[in-house]
C-alpha cells in the first residue's frame, strides 16, 4: 500500500533520514507499519534538529517539499495565492498514485488537502484533526472551512475524520478517537506523592501566549506566597521565554520555578513521576497530550475547558477546570494540596482513566482504519 501523508509540518533532511517533531513522528511511524511505501508532502526545514524531533522508522520513504504559507496578513495572503496552484498540483500528483490518503489538520497544508482530496472520491482517506472540534468555539476562519469540509460527506467521501471528544451534528465522517504516549508495559505502579514536603508542579508545551504558560507562573506564585512549597518546571522553549524569565527575576522567584527548555521524552516521563501537578491554561487544544500524560504518571491535572478536556476531566471529578481567574483556581487547588486522601483519590481516578489509551489500543484501532 502506497500511505500518502499531507503535513504543515516542518520536516528536517539529514544523511538521508527524515526528522519532525517527535510527538508526530512517533504517531505516523504506527501508520506507517501498515504501509508499504510512505509518500509525505510537507514543508521542508532548514534548522537543525533539536530534542524533540524524531526520525522515521520507515524505511522506503519519498519525501515531496512544498512551500509553507501563511495568510495572516494581506501581503503574505497575496503570496500564498501566488503558491497556490503549484501546491494544489503537486498534491493532486501525490494523491492520485496513493492507496490510502491521510491529511492532517488543521492547517493551512490540511486545508489544501481538504480541497484537493474532493477529486479522488474512491480514494480510501483518513484525516486526523488534532485541534479543538467543537463547532461552538471561536477559531481562524481557515480552521472553520476544514471543519466544513471535513464534515460535509457530499464533498468528502470515503473518509474518516479522527477528532477528539464527541459532538453534536457530526456527520457519518466523523469518528471520536484519542492518542496515546505510552505502552502497555509502561504501566508500572505510581510513585507514592506525599502532601507534606516539596511539591512540584510542571507545565510541559510551547512557551506561547496561546498556551499561557505565565498564568501557570502566577498560579504558582500566589500559592507560594500562601506558604506552600512549590517548584515549578516548564519543558518548552517559544517566544515567551523571556517575558517569563524577566517576571521569574523581577519576583525573585528563582528558587521555585525554573525554565527547563525542551527534553527528551524519557526525561519528560521522570519529571512527570516526580510532579504532583501538570498544569496547563491553553485558549485552545485538541487532546493536551501533556495533560494525559501527567495523569498517566499521577499527577493532578490543572487545565482550561477548552475542546474535550471537560471529558477527560470528568467534569472535574479527575482533574481540576481552570476558571483562569487566580482567586478562584487558588481556592480550589488549596482543598487538594490540604486533603492527602483527597489528592489520592482523584490521583487514582485519573491515572486509571489516562492509562486506559495506551499505544497498544491506538495502534489496534489504526490497524482497523487502515483495512475496513
Amino acid at each position: 500500500m502506497k500511505f500518502l501523508i499531507i503535513t504543515h509540518v516542518p520536516h528536517i533532511i539529514e544523511q538521508n533520514q527524515y526528522f519532525a517533531y517527535a510527538p508526530y513522528v512517533r504517531e505516523m511511524n504506527i501508520w506507517a507499519k501498515y504501509a508499504d511505501d510512505l509518500v509525505i508532502v510537507a514543508p521542508e526545514s532548514n534548522q537543525f534538529k533539536t530534542a524533540i524531533d524524531s526520525a522515521y522508522e520507515q524505511v522506503r520513504i519519498e519525501f515531496i517539499s512544498i512551500k509553507n504559507f501563511d495568510v495572516l496578513s494581506l501581503k503574505n495572503s497575496l503570496r500564498a495565492i501566488l503558491k497556490f496552484p503549484k501546491i494544489c498540483w503537486i498534491m493532486y500528483k501525490a494523491m492520485r498514485d496513493a492507496d490510502h490518503i491521510h491529511l492532517r489538520c488543521p492547517g493551512n497544508i490540511g486545508l489544501i488537502g481538504c480541497f484537493v482530496q474532493i477529486l479522488f472520491p474512491n480514494t480510501p482517506k483518513t484525516a486526523k484533526y488534532a485541534g479543538n472540534w467543537d463547532r461552538k468555539s471561536i477559531q481562524p476562519w481557515t480552521y472553520e472551512l476544514q471543519k466544513w469540509i471535513l464534515n460535509n460527506s457530499f464533498l468528502t467521501r470515503n473518509m474518516q475524520v479522527l477528532v477528539y471528544g464527541e459532538w453534536e451534528g457530526s456527520s457519518k465522517n466523523i469518528k471520536p478517537f484519542f492518542t496515546a504516549s505510552y505502552k502497555e508495559a509502561d504501566k508500572v505502579a505510581l510513585v507514592q506523592k506525599r502532601l507534606n514536603g516539596i511539591i512540584g508542579f510542571i507545565y510541559v508545551g510551547t512557551l506561547v501566549k496561546g498556551k499561557n504558560p505565565m498564568y501557570a507562573v502566577q498560579l504558582v506564585e500566589q500559592l507560594i506566597q500562601k506558604g506552600y512549597d512549590i517548584v515549578l518546571s516548564l519543558y518548552g522553549e517559544g517566544s515567551e521565554r523571556v517575558t517569563i524569565e524577566n517576571y521569574i527575576s523581577e519576583k525573585k522567584l528563582s528558587n521555585s520555578i525554573f525554565i527547563r527548555g525542551n527534553q527528551s521524552k524519557e526525561t519528560l516521563k521522570e519529571a512527570y513521576k516526580q510532579s504532583h501537578f501538570v498544569v496547563l491554561a491553553s485558549d485552545s487544544e485538541g487532546w493536551p497530550k501533556a495533560i494525559a500524560e501527567g495523569m498517566f504518571w499521577g499527577c493532578i491535572a490543572l487545565a482550561t475547558s477548552v475542546s474535550c478536556v471537560p471529558f477527560m476531566f470528568d467534569y472535574g471529578n479527575r482533574g481540576l477546570l481552570l476558571e483562569m481567574n487566580l482567586e478562584k483556581d487558588i481556592s480550589q487547588i488549596e482543598i487538594v494540596l490540604n486533603n492527602q486522601a483527597y489528592f489520592e483519590t482523584m490521583q487514582k481516578r485519573g491515572s486509571d482513566w489516562s492509562r486506559k489509551y495506551t499505544l497498544d489500543l491506538f495502534e489496534e484501532e489504526i490497524k482497523k482504519l487502515l483495512h475496513s
